[in-house]
């Protein structure tokens, strides 16, 4: 397991570009995609699967999900489980995936220090767009990709993007995540990660790609970024 590039990183604190993902990171929406996979499935004749199974795709783009829950459909399948997909995700609100505790007032005090906030994430550019919309966060992030407009995770592609429209240096950069996609994008990237554990993969699957620090809350994010604009948890882990 070596990165792409090694560079010497940063302290946590002093970090300028901090990128989230967002399922399972900053809103939980784990029951609302495990439910809509379920119902996709079972839509086009596919048989169910077991909900951690579903669960363990969050955060990949929706065709790399599906490629890996049903590898063996025909593409017309493939498209029209992508499709069902798509539309029944559209029926839920943002209300129905409410941000992680201390997650929306977590953001707003990183924003309030100058610090520099970005997204990566599986969603498609129309799902991620109305989620921000729905919760006033247009302008909170100076940057975002999405899986629809770019490589899926765990491609380092979306991050360089991202180091590149912001004009971040990547030791300079921070990403949070809830997913082995997550890190292993990162570490491949050469970003500091910090790795949540409230979220959907066990510790045992963030663990190989060695996260600089864990948080068991967004709190605890908080506490390892220095925040001080927020009551945090002091910071645990740091390697």
């Amino acid at each position: 397991m070596t990165p792409e590039h090694r560079l010497e990183t940063v302290s946590l604190r002093d970090a300028e570009l901090i990128i989230f993902d967002w399922d399972g990171t900053l809103v939980d929406s784990r029951g609302v995609i495990v439910d809509t996979l379920r119902a996709s499935l079972r839509e086009v004749g596919l048989p169910e699967l077991p909900g951690r199974e579903l669960q363990q795709v969050i955060g990949l783009g929706l065709q790399e999900a599906i490629e890996a829950l049903v590898p063996h459909a025909d593409t017309p399948t493939r498209d029209r489980l992508r499709e069902a997909y798509g539309r029944r995700f559209q029926a839920y609100r943002a209300t129905d995936m409410p941000f992680f505790p201390g997650a929306a007032e977590g953001l707003e005090a990183l924003a309030a220090e100058g610090r520099t906030l970005a997204v990566a994430t599986g969603k498609s550019r129309r799902g991620l767009d109305r989620m921000l919309m729905e919760w006033g966060l247009e302008e909170r992030f100076l940057a975002t990709r999405c899986a629809d407009e770019t490589c899926s995770k765990p491609d380092p592609r979306m991050v360089r993007e991202l180091l590149e429209e912001t004009e971040v240096a990547p030791e300079r950069a921070v990403l949070v995540g809830d997913t082995a996609f997550d890190m292993e994008m990162a570490h491949r990237a050469g970003l500091n990660r910090i790795a949540v554990t409230y979220g959907v993969h066990e510790r045992e699957r963030l663990a190989p790609w060695e996260p600089h620090a864990w948080a068991d809350s967004f709190p605890g994010v908080l506490g390892h970024l220095g925040c001080e604009g927020l009551e945090s948890e002091p910071a645990q882990g740091y390697n």
